[in-house]
């Protein structure tokens, strides 16, 4: 943190005290005078005019803090030169301002810390706060600065108190603002029953090690007398003054990675003594007491080790580190818990695949279901096909049967006619009375004609009534084919749809397999059955092939059946 940004956090202070009405606006006339101020304290040459100048323009209402900040870098930050003046008092003013408004300490008089201590714990406040606005110190700091207070009381602070204390404040996880840091310290939670005077001590020990200032006793180089002195540690420089005012600068010692840090034995009536040795000279120091020559020695070396490394401060340093080790942390936190987050996605995710396999689990159950009831419901239909046509043929050989036995007696009425003629042959005499039997022979044939025209009539019928049947049945076979094309387009949409997530319709596929056997056995049966039925038609047609007297006879008998020979060759080519 640089001298702008230090300064900055004062003025920002400052700036909001002077506005009232929490508008974000100052009148210029305040302004005037926070400038004048400043240009005093910041050891400034005055610029009065400056500010009506910069702010010409505008309007005589008040000026904002975006403002204000053009006229503040130009005129007063630009222009401040580290050393040339006294920072404690620049805080001085800023803490005047602000505390007026903002810090109010307990009527009674309870208050555990003094109002001097409370602008020192708002300058470590400052030091230590993120450099964001509106200002607040991170938890973490809290604890660092609090943990610094009690140690230098020999007092352990109670950590798990401080963390519900900041568990219950509104915006206690994210940080406190200054005003709730001194309310928190004098509310006495975390100090109790230490006294005011111990903890001022404390506070201004943690003050000047932070601020790295203090009084030392320092020998001279001419006269090698003692004087006491006022010294101020920067990384490249220990400077002294004749008091803590800072007011009269006695000199300086500059701090490069040539420089090195002492103890010396007691001597000369002093004692814990150490000394500063430069490329030029050797500078002879005393200290209180050992833990302050330990904390001198200490700091300047720290010094001499961050002027060689180019930085600037060990708090500050420190202070880095720590806000990179948070940064870290949250980093690591956040990474944790995106890595949570995603976990519960995928747990989600995961739920939800188990939820689709369950309902694709479902439907194919459902269509397994389907399918074996579609199956069973072939498998009936074909059964009661077979049960008909089984019936059908039957009828069909008990018709064969009868015509069958009707030839018989037809052969055995031929049989007897041709003895007949061949006594009327034999009997040319009683050829009148022959050729009266023989009209009356040819008058019982037309009559065994008619009866046999009659009985190929009925034939043709259930011929025809077969016909029927095949072509029915063939219409029924081509219907369940495209009944079977449509389940197996279904079945392959279902297979896509299940196909990334499981492979169990294999079972399916042989089920279709196992329906289209059945299709093909009952297809053969039909095919048997037809050559069956061919086979017996042959046997019928040779049957039904009268044998006449004569060559009338022959004709009439193959004129009969010369319209039914094509009946039966129509229906073999349809069964085949």
């Amino acid at each position: 943190m640089d001298l702008r940004a230090e300064l900055l956090k004062s003025i920002w202070y400052a700036f909001t005290a002077l506005d009232v009405e929490k508008s974000g606006k100052v009148s210029k006339s305040q302004l005037k005078v926070l400038s004048h101020n400043l240009y005093t304290v910041l050891c400034i040459p005055h610029d009065p005019v400056a500010l009506e100048e910069h702010f010409r323009d505008d309007d005589d209402g008040p000026v904002s803090s975006q403002g204000y900040m053009p006229y503040l870098n130009k005129y007063i930050l630009d222009k401040v030169e580290e050393g040339a003046f006294v920072k404690e008092n620049f805080d001085e003013l800023c803490w005047t301002l602000t505390a007026k408004k903002n810090y109010k300490p307990d009527r009674n008089g309870n208050s555990v810390v003094s109002h001097q201590d409370a602008f020192k714990l708002w300058c470590l406040f400052n030091f230590l706060s993120e450099d964001k606005y509106p200002l607040v110190m991170v938890p973490d700091e809290v604890e660092y600065l609090l943990k610094k207070i009690c140690t230098a009381m020999n007092v352990e602070l109670n950590s798990c108190e401080l963390d519900d204390y900041l568990s219950q404040e509104p915006q206690g996880q994210g940080g406190l603002t200054v005003w709730q840091f001194l309310d928190m310290v004098n509310s006495g939670r975390f100090l109790k029953g230490i006294e005011q005077e111990a903890v001022s001590m404390a506070v201004e020990e943690v003050y000047q090690e932070v601020i790295e200032d203090g009084y030392l006793w320092k020998k001279g180089q001419l006269r090698r007398n003692w004087s006491e002195r006022w010294f101020m540690l920067k990384p490249s420089v220990l400077s002294y003054y004749m008091s803590e005012e800072r007011k009269e600068k006695k000199g300086s010692i500059a701090l490069d990675k040539h420089c090195c840090v002492e103890v010396l034995p007691d001597r000369d009536g002093k004692r814990c003594m150490f000394c500063v040795k430069t490329s030029s000279r050797t500078y002879e120091m005393s200290a209180s007491d050992t833990r302050q020559r330990q904390e001198w020695t200490l700091a300047i070396q720290t010094a001499i080790r961050l002027q060689a490394e180019g930085k600037k401060s060990l708090h500050k340093d420190l202070k880095q580190k720590r806000r990179e080790q948070r940064e870290q942390r949250e980093q690591r936190k956040a990474a944790k818990e995106e890595e949570t987050q995603r976990l519960k996605q995928l747990q989600e995710e995961k739920e939800r695949k188990l939820q689709e396999l369950e309902l694709l689990k479902e439907a194919q159950r459902q269509a397994e279901i389907l399918l074996q009831e579609e199956e069973q419901r072939r498998r009936q239909q074909h059964e009661e096909m077979q049960r008909t046509l089984e019936i059908q043929l039957r009828e069909a050989e008990q018709a064969r049967a009868s015509m069958q036995a009707e030839m018989v007696l037809k052969e055995a009425e031929a049989e007897r006619q041709r003895k007949r003629i061949l006594e009327l042959e034999d009997m040319q005499e009683r050829l009148q009375e022959a050729l009266q039997q023989e009209v009356k022979a040819r008058q019982d044939e037309e009559a065994v004609r008619y009866a046999q025209a009659r009985l190929l009539a009925e034939e043709e019928e259930k011929l025809k009534q077969l016909m029927k049947l095949k072509e029915e049945q063939e219409e029924y076979i081509i219907k369940t084919q495209r009944e079977k094309q449509v389940l197996k387009q279904e079945m392959e949409n279902k297979n896509k749809c299940l196909e990334e997530a499981q492979k169990q319709l294999e079972e399916v596929r042989v089920n279709r397999q196992r329906v289209d056997q059945d299709v093909m056995a009952a297809q053969r049966k039909l095919r048997q059955a037809s050559t069956n039925v061919k086979h017996w038609n042959v046997q019928m047609n040779r049957l039904m092939h009268p044998i006449g007297p004569g060559d009338k006879r022959t004709n009439v008998s193959g004129g009969v059946f010369a319209g039914y020979q094509p009946l039966l060759s129509r229906r073999d080519s349809s069964l085949k």
